[in-house]
């Protein structure tokens, strides 16, 4: 049964607790402003329709929201470990409905888990995913998707780099909501500046050359329609691409409730299988009809801790604001004409904080990098991901991302219990000396 919340008018507002309805809706549209940038950056990377990911990261959210029955407070938009796989199926143009079938399949599995989360208990999950392995997955992330903002970036550069440079300005110099929004921002900033410096056909500065803004589509989109729909096909060899990702979305769900349950002081793991099935749920209804898979979402976590107020409520209220957005093509058709320089500029900043952030869950947990156990397991898995590295077997293929995470929890999980001295034990009699400068 959906929760029942209780109106609450200052202080710290609970998760079964609401604040009035007008300063409610602006929270919740703080919310909508938190997951936009990401939603739509991810889609616009994969050729994707933007307004159909925002559009069904709206469902999805609704969806999770009663799966959960209204226990978790967390918004679901466009997964970012989904790109890798889904680029090396499209190439970044062309037919998207292999993928979806992927996604589709993702989410099926995904699906499955939740329920066998839910019936089983979920001990198995946090023995499987200790701090150390959730924070190299975090990072693995970050790091696969580095290749996918450099060719962004390399369609053009001085783009990439005022974009770059106007979200660190609006990260390090504005406050409040501001300061929550700095990809988002930044974002817009550089497509207004490449627009004024490039006009809509490009111009050259001496050897500096920057793109245009082709504004036609904006023209000649109506203002309301529904979003553009595309069905799934199936092949084996998307689904062996994509089914895998599961494995990177447990972990960031995990990550997730665990950050959820310490910033509310509400113990949230029951809800574990919950939170995977209504993800899984609305993955596959989103790859159904168009849209990217999804997850739960940091930045809205973020927001959450800014702002106090962990009301549940706030949470369907921002999927109505990203549906009705996602129900305009002339709003999408802005979002289409965002330059390639430009969003390369805003993905090489997000997927480094990506990365960042699965540091600072190692940071958070305390996870002892002088343990060999936990050295060797970090540092495998950030190379494989850097490196490229890949698996295949047949038609079988399975990409950096996943093969980073599994490795990284395969490796774990068989030498948790070897002797595991530290670096410093093993590498050094007690009695050395150690010369400094």
């Amino acid at each position: 049964m959906i929760t029942h919340w209780t109106v609450k008018r200052s202080g710290i507002i609970a998760p079964d607790e609401r604040l009035p309805w007008g300063p409610q809706i602006v929270l919740a549209l703080q919310h909508a402003a938190a997951m936009f940038g990401s939603t739509v950056v991810a889609p616009l990377i994969m050729g994707f329709p933007p307004t159909t990911a925002l559009f069904f990261s709206g469902v999805a959210t609704l969806i999770f929201f009663v799966v959960t029955a209204g226990r978790v407070p967390s918004y679901l938009g466009s997964s970012f470990a989904f790109i890798a796989p889904v680029l090396a199926i499209t190439g970044g143009h062309g037919s998207i409905s292999a993928a979806l079938g992927g996604i589709v399949a993702a989410g099926i599995v995904y699906a499955v888990i939740g329920l066998l989360v839910h019936v089983l208990g979920a001990s198995w999950i946090e023995y499987l995913m200790p701090p150390v392995v959730t924070g190299s997955v975090v990072i693995v992330i970050g790091l696969t998707l580095a290749g996918a903002a450099r060719n962004l970036a390399a369609a053009d550069v001085t783009a990439a780099i005022l974009t770059i440079l106007a979200i660190f300005a609006v990260g390090l110099y504005t406050r409040g909501l501001f300061a929550r929004l700095p990809i988002l921002l930044g974002t817009v900033i550089g497509y207004l500046l490449t627009l004024l410096l490039g006009g809509t056909a490009g111009r050259n500065y001496g050897p500096v050359h920057i793109g245009g803004v082709d504004l036609s589509p904006i023209a000649r989109a109506s203002w309301l329609g529904l979003p553009t729909f595309t069905t799934p096909t199936f092949s084996w060899h998307a689904i062996a691409l994509l089914v895998p990702v599961v494995v990177v979305l447990i972990a960031e769900n995990t990550g997730h409730i665990k950050a959820v349950s310490a910033i509310t002081g509400r113990d949230l793991n029951p809800y574990l299988g919950r939170s995977f099935l209504g993800d899984g749920l609305a993955t596959i209804v989103s790859g159904s009809f168009g849209g990217t898979g999804v997850t739960t979402y940091a930045e809205n976590i973020g927001a959450l801790a800014v702002s106090k107020t962990y009301s549940t409520l706030l949470f369907p209220m921002a999927a109505v604001v990203a549906i009705l957005l996602g129900i305009s093509p002339k709003f999408g058709a802005v979002l289409q004409s965002i330059p390639s320089g430009v969003l390369g500029g805003a993905s090489t900043v997000l997927f480094g904080l990506i990365a960042a952030t699965g540091i600072r869950i190692l940071i958070q947990n305390d996870v002892d990098l002088s343990r060999v156990l936990n050295l060797l397991t970090v540092g495998t898995g950030v190379v494989l991901a850097a490196g490229g590295y890949d698996l295949v077997f047949g038609s079988f293929d399975v990409g950096n991302l996943t093969l980073s995470a599994l490795v990284v929890i395969l490796l774990y999980l068989i030498f948790r219990h070897a002797p595991d001295a530290t670096l410093i034990e093993r590498d050094l009699p007690a009695d050395a000396a150690v010369d400094t400068p």
